[in-house]
């Protein structure tokens, strides 16, 4: 329900808004009075400088009449004197607000200007004329005393405005005197108000909210605060008193609550414990049994368990086979060495997928618990050994006491479940890659001896077949060729073999594949008479052993290419690493082939390099080949920084 009650910002916000509103008219209205004022000013000096140019004109009339002037300066100075004269008459008359320069809005002052003007051209700018045209004395001398009179005449008009205006000007100096003291006065009651305004809506509630801190600080937890307004102030105050409420409430069951709190951290303190040493043996390098009793023994100790056993689901037969048992009689083991998935606790558990509790005397339990009654057990509980959402197995703990499990307890049996299933299938999974490994291996090694071994016997079989019918034939010399034949097949065999046993006996030791290159480099000379170098550079952390020695694979296979088929005179090796990964390269200056013909080359050099491909693949590497008739082949390996951690 939307509330209608103002709030305390609300009232902060329109008193500081009215009194700003309030403010800048003052201001502004002083602002106006003072800048008529100054245009008022204006106009009672250019009002007065009108008398003291009336003055100077006849002033010149005199001169003249006197002969003190000849008639060019004199009918020059009074034409200047009077357009000057008329030019700040109707300045006046007009006004300026730029200036500023404004006649005092009276009426009669405003009259006055305009008889003064009116005066001005019926009376004295008639006869200037004349004497500026003709200044001769003559003529000076009749209009010279009638002028005078004409001129204080003016003088006194003039006087009488000027008076006028002063008095106009005082008046208004008065207001804003009046508007400036009005001013203060209100910003001495707006102080006051706000002051008040502030105290009772702010100040005094802070004061309350605080005196109520300090007594609750200081254990008082019956503190209370009075609500003294329906603002934001009244809900800190009601929220404060609701607080203190709840403290008091708190305070009141504070042993009861630690206790109870006590209770829940031992709970949970005991089950990071079970978990944390379940864990720390379930990473321990053993067999499936091993696991499975290990187990066994830490959960029947922590939970006070009688007997315990560990039954594995049977995929064919879908039947649970008692794989690994505590404390349980030969006749249970005899009667429950297999039972199937719907039959008993144990099946029901499989079924379900979680941990069940049982008690075996109890009347409502649609399972059949013969063998655990006839045991002696009170409570059987059973849980699934899972691993990725997949039933394994189940475990089970027999209770000769009739022990109760809590439903925590229940939980904390489900993820040691959970562990101990992952455990299972983690040693399950590395079984079957090691038995991939081997096969692998075993298929490389068996695609070697044909590529090498099995074509070189079928070679010398071939030759005996051919010695046999030269002999026959008693063809001595074509015997002996095929009898040198037969011996340098063998040699190649002899070689073949020695070459694939260093092979793979190899190993990289100690993280040395430099090393383990510069050995197989040696070997290359010594039987070759090849130059041979290696080119290390860079650095980098070192790879998976498994990956280090593939890597090694791959360049003895190269290495071997390059003895069979290359007839090269000089092989370099190059490694590099650094934060990209490794890249290897062996460069030979042999005969190459041509890599864009299928085909081409040597077929057995082109089974060692898909054996390379795959090794380079096994281990996440980029295996390519480079070369061309006549110029040479270069083998090489990218072993990516990503895929050589993977490794």
């Amino acid at each position: 329900m939307l509330s209608l009650k103002p709030t305390l910002s609300a009232k902060i916000t329109g008193i500081l808004l009215g009194f700003f509103l309030v403010a800048l008219m003052a201001i502004g209205l002083t602002l106006f009075i003072s800048w008529q004022l100054e245009g008022a000013a204006a106009a009672i000096n250019d009002a007065g400088s009108l008398r003291m140019r009336a003055w100077r004109l006849a002033h010149h009339l005199s001169d003249a009449d006197a002969g003190a002037m000849d008639a060019r300066s004199f009918s020059a100075a009074v034409a200047a004197e009077r357009d000057e004269f008329e030019e700040v008459l109707a300045g006046l008359d007009r006004g300026d607000p730029q200036r500023p320069l404004f006649i005092p809005r009276d009426t009669d002052i405003r009259s006055d200007v305009a008889a003064l003007k009116v005066f001005w051209g019926m009376r004295i700018r008639p006869v200037l004329d004349v004497l500026i045209d003709d200044p001769s004395p003559a003529r000076l001398r009749l209009h010279a005393p009638p002028f005078d009179r004409t001129v204080e005449e003016f003088v006194a008009g003039i006087h009488e405005v000027v008076l006028k205006m002063e008095h106009s000007y005082a008046r208004n100096t008065n207001i804003l005197r009046a508007s400036q003291v009005l001013l203060i006065v209100l910003a001495v009651i707006g102080t006051v108000i706000l002051t008040r305004f502030f105290f009772v809506t702010v100040i005094r509630p802070v004061a309350e909210l605080q005196d109520g801190m300090k007594r609750v600080e200081e254990e008082d937890f019956h503190a209370r605060v009075p609500v003294l307004a329906q603002d934001e102030f009244g809900d800190l105050s009601e929220g404060f008193n609701r607080m203190a409420e709840h403290l008091q409430n708190l305070y009141g069951t504070l042993e009861e609550r630690v206790a109870a709190k006590t209770r829940t951290l031992a709970a949970k303190n005991r089950e990071l414990e079970i978990l944390h040493a379940i864990s720390a043996f379930l990473r321990e390098p053993n067999d499936v049994d091993g696991l499975c009793h290990g187990f066994l023994q830490r959960v029947q100790a922590t939970l006070g368990a009688s007997a315990s056993s560990a039954r594995l689901l049977d995929l064919g037969s879908q039947n649970l086979c008692l794989t690994v048992h505590e404390g349980l009689d030969d006749d249970f083991l005899d009667s429950e060495a297999v039972l199937a998935c719907d039959q008993c606790l144990c099946g029901e558990a499989v079924k379900r997928c979680g941990s069940f509790v049982a008690d075996v005397d109890g009347p409502v339990i649609p399972l059949t618990l013969d063998g655990c009654r006839q045991a002696g057990f009170k409570t059987v509980s059973a849980t699934t050994i899972t691993a990725n959402k997949r039933v394994l197995g189940v475990f089970n703990l027999y209770f000769s006491d009739g022990q109760p499990l809590t439903d925590s307890d229940r939980k904390l049996l489900e993820t040691l479940g959970q562990q101990l299933g992952t455990a299972i299938e983690n040693h399950r999974l590395h079984a079957r890659e090691r038995e991939l490994a081997v096969s692998e291996e075993r298929n490389l090694l068996a695609r070697e001896l044909h590529d090498s071994i099995a074509q070189g016997l079928a070679f010398l079989n071939l030759q005996v077949q051919m010695l046999d019918q030269a002999l026959a034939g008693g063809r001595t010399d074509e015997a002996r060729d095929v009898l040198a034949m037969i011996r340098h097949g063998v040699q190649e065999s002899y070689d073949d073999v020695r070459e694939l046993l260093v092979h793979f006996r190899t190993r990289v030791e100690q993280q040395d594949l430099d090393a383990a290159i510069t050995a197989a480099l040696r070997r290359l000379a010594e039987q070759t008479g090849v130059s041979t170098d290696l080119d290390v550079q860079g650095d980098g952390p070192p790879l998976d052993p498994e990956a280090e020695t593939q890597v090694l694979y791959i360049v003895q296979e190269a290495l071997s290419n390059v003895r069979k088929h290359a007839l090269a005179r000089s092989v370099q090796v190059s490694v590099r690493r650094g934060m990209e990964g490794l890249s290897v390269a062996v460069r030979d200056d042999g005969v190459g082939f041509d890599e864009t013909q299928p085909g081409t080359g040597s077929g057995e050099a082109h089974i060692g390099l898909q054996i390379m491909r795959e090794r380079a693949m096994r281990i996440g590497g980029q295996f390519a080949v480079r070369s061309s008739r006549g110029k040479g082949t270069e083998i090489r390996l990218e072993l990516p920084r990503r895929n050589k951690e993977t490794a």
